[in-house]
């Protein structure tokens, strides 16, 4: 995440504190669960959170650093970057020098971290030092409420998982509610398992778990999730016949009528409507920030264009630009 600035804040009720300035993003993953109604994160999406959050940790760890807040409200989406990004360092601390002892949210807390905190509300010093393997543990778990559309924090500080959290993982992969037997999600029950295990010696490092064969597979996102993830590119459905696309005189009427529409909301860098497919009839425009896009998604929304209610998502950047266009979407 960016860091603009630090300042002091005198008017804190606990004395002055330090504020770190940091760069405004979009959706939460913790409000992209709210939104999917327990049915769980498309793999896409798992696999575009996992992989960022594990650079940012490979980093974070590479300097020397622990995060110890790693939570789905501290992992949110940048609009203009196109990847999810961990934010707030409040517990933040250099491995081998931690200067606070409760860290890291309920939930998502891992094993020596909850010894660690019990230990010093007895006024006791802990013999195994937290490391940044408690960042790991908290990743596994945000990834498994991803999958399964859960929360999970009775299940993680139960007698059960206790006792067999690999059992649990095992079930929650083999419910017929969350899982879709044509994707092979045993790869990130695997990479999963890599997160959790309680002895933190034997827990994969964020440079190991990107080596995780979960991350060769690709996977095209859903439309849900170019609803709930902005970009500087709109998608426009449900707005061009058949036959507008074969007659070149109506096509270019259309293409000039839509591009007048967009540019009310801000600067177009391109469009593009493939006559062919992949792609075939959708409308792309490009932005030159996300700001834009997300205006135009808000207003585009079921207006009426040639008699048919406009669908309005966002596209990746990235595909975008690589002239990869998704034909078909779930």
């Amino acid at each position: 995440v960016t860091l603009y600035g630090v300042f002091t804040n005198h008017y804190s009720a606990n004395g002055p504190s330090r504020c770190l300035l940091l760069e405004l993003l979009d959706i939460s993953v913790s409000e992209l669960l709210l939104h999917s109604s327990n049915q769980g994160c498309s793999m896409w999406m798992i696999q575009h959170c996992a992989r960022d959050v594990l650079e940012a940790l490979a980093f974070l760890h590479h300097k020397g650093y622990v995060h110890a807040d790693l939570k789905p409200r501290n992992i949110l989406w940048s609009a203009e970057e196109e990847c999810f990004k961990l934010i707030d360092f409040g517990l933040s601390f250099k491995e081998g020098n931690q200067d606070v002892k409760y860290i890291q949210t309920d939930g998502y807390r891992a094993p020596e971290a909850e010894l660690q905190n019990c230990l010093a509300q007895a006024g006791l010093q802990s013999e195994t030092e937290c490391t940044s393997a408690v960042d790991l543990w908290s990743l596994g778990i945000v990834l498994l409420e991803m999958f399964s559309g859960m929360k999970l924090k009775h299940t993680v500080q139960s007698q059960e998982w206790k006792a067999n959290s690999s059992a649990i993982i095992d079930r929650i992969f083999a419910s017929e509610g969350v899982v879709n037997s044509a994707i092979p999600a045993y790869h990130l029950r695997d990479l999963i398992k890599s997160m959790l295990h309680c002895d933190q010696g034997k827990r994969a490092s964020a440079e190991k778990a990107l080596c995780s064969p979960f991350f060769s597979i690709p996977f095209a996102p859903h439309i849900e999730d170019l609803v709930m993830l902005p970009t500087p590119v709109l998608r426009l459905l449900n707005v061009l016949s058949d036959a507008s696309l074969q007659s070149e005189e109506e096509y270019e009427d259309i293409l000039e009528d839509i591009r007048e529409e967009c540019q009310k909301y801000g600067p177009v860098v391109s469009l593009l409507i493939p006559k062919e497919n992949p792609g075939k009839g959708q409308v792309f425009v490009e932005y030159a920030n996300a700001g834009d896009s997300k205006a135009a998604q808000k207003m585009l929304t079921g207006k009426i264009f040639d008699g048919k209610f406009v669908v309005a998502t966002f596209y990746p950047l990235s595909a975008y630009k690589r002239g990869y266009l998704y034909q078909n979407l779930l």
